[in-house]
């Protein structure tokens, strides 16, 4: 029997239910526990949902993939190392490359892994599985991450798109899930997306007067047979129409930010394409990737890597100390990752070439455990010396991390079925 003075505080899988949460689903609980499900259950089960309430992913994608030793594992005086130092992090016993310093102080929030594991070496092959967990297919074209997180997290009544690219070309599409899932591209972070102002003369009702038509329109095409296309199509133009009146709009608007917080992030597309992540993120966006390119060190790696640190840190370091300040970190994993490593070998133009077989990835937020290192490379970074790690495990550990089942199965055109990740397994320590 409950009374009015009842009081709840049930945590399960990092979810909270008080007593004003708990008397709204108290029916839902009364008809679980006459159905199949117990009342606990149906408890646990409201607990789980509010925790993946929120949740969001923002992935900073170093395109041309980054040296390894110039960034999270270096090697100091080992002949593979080159002139790069290490420097301290705020977590005693974690070094990481000089020109980080900023994200040096940010350590206790990261987890490095320094021994991830790949066999492509192809900049387009390797760019492909690290955005969709599978190799390149001829028989099937797989959906990006983004697009899964998107679709697995996202409220659908949401106005604004849920999943947006910014900088780079947003070339891993949403395939099978649909077009509702696909990247909106930002290519400028410092300006509004083109095409976001209705005409002179046209205001809401008119616009709507304008969809039914179209619709109407379309309607001899759809029954001759188009009818998957025109229900597309219309879905993207309400999608569109919607993001154009919504009042959430304004998330895309850098210029609502302080100079300092902008200048703290650094006044380049990367830098304010990371202080857009946090604004859409907040806003309600499910999934963000910043893309910097130029990390295709072939010559002159030393230098190259110091300028693109110079941009890259400051940036990186701003958005955790930001999320964590705003209380977003926790609900909001970072993902800081290219498409493989360098070479322990530095060619004659002081370059590092291709290394697929050992390099390094950071992770941050949503639940992950912050201040340590995940593997090792040997003591000249040629090979993984300790806990590989696939990229199956990599994708498994971000599906756990945002309350995505990685076996969950999915349906090509065709009617395939087809798991989010085949094979691999999360990275439990990242989590204990």
């Amino acid at each position: 029997m409950l009374t009015h003075n009842l009081h709840v505080n049930v945590s399960a899988d990092g979810g909270v239910i008080h007593r004003r949460s708990f008397l709204r689903h108290v029916a839902v609980g009364s008809a679980a526990v006459a159905g199949s499900l117990s009342w606990m259950d149906a408890v646990r089960a409201e607990a789980a949902q509010l925790r993946r309430k929120g949740l969001a992913c923002i992935l900073l994608f170093q395109r041309g993939a980054p040296s390894q030793f110039e960034t999270w594992d270096p090697k100091p005086g080992a002949p593979t190392g080159g002139p790069t130092q290490a420097i301290k992090t705020s977590v005693p016993g974690i070094e990481i490359a000089e020109g980080w310093e900023n994200v040096a102080r940010q350590a206790r929030h990261l987890a490095f892994i320094r021994s991830m594991t790949s066999r492509e070496g192809n900049h387009e092959r390797a760019q492909y599985f690290l955005h969709t967990g599978y190799v390149p297919s001829g028989s099937v074209k797989y959906p990006g991450v983004g697009s899964i997180v998107a679709s697995e997290l996202c409220d659908p009544t949401f106005d604004l798109p849920h999943y947006v690219a910014v900088g780079g070309n947003a070339r891993y599409s949403a395939s099978y899930l649909g077009t509702a899932f696909n990247p909106f591209l930002v290519n400028d972070p410092n300006r509004m997306p083109f095409d976001v102002e209705l005409p002179p003369g046209v205001d809401a009702d008119r616009l709507q007067r304008r969809l039914t038509l179209m619709d109407k329109l379309q309607n001899d095409f759809a029954r001759a047979g188009g009818e998957v296309r025109v229900n597309e199509q219309s879905a993207l133009l309400k999608s569109a129409a919607q993001m154009v009146l919504s009042p959430r709009l304004k998330a895309f608007d850098l210029s609502e930010e302080p100079e300092s917080i902008r200048t703290r992030y650094g006044q380049n597309n990367f830098g304010q394409g990371c202080l857009l992540a946090r604004r859409l993120v907040e806003g309600g966006v499910t999934f963000v990737e910043v893309n910097q390119n130029g990390w295709d060190t072939h010559e002159d790696n030393f230098n190259r890597v110091k300028r693109l640190a110079g941009v890259n840190d400051p940036a990186f370091a701003t958005l955790l100390a930001d999320l964590h300040d705003r209380g977003r970190l926790d609900k909001t994993l970072v993902i800081w990752m290219g498409e493989f490593g360098r070479t322990p070998v530095i060619n004659p133009r002081t370059g590092r070439d291709h290394y697929p077989r050992c390099f390094s990835v950071a992770l941050a937020g949503a639940g992950i455990k912050g201040g340590q290192v995940i593997g090792a490379s040997d003591k000249e970074g040629r090979t993984v010396a300790d806990r590989p790690v696939t990229v199956q495990d990599l994708f498994c550990t971000i599906y756990r991390a945002l309350d995505i089942d990685p076996r969950k199965e999915l349906h090509s055109q065709e009617g395939r079925p087809i798991k989010l990740v085949d094979g691999g397994k999360p990275i439990g320590e990242l989590f204990s």
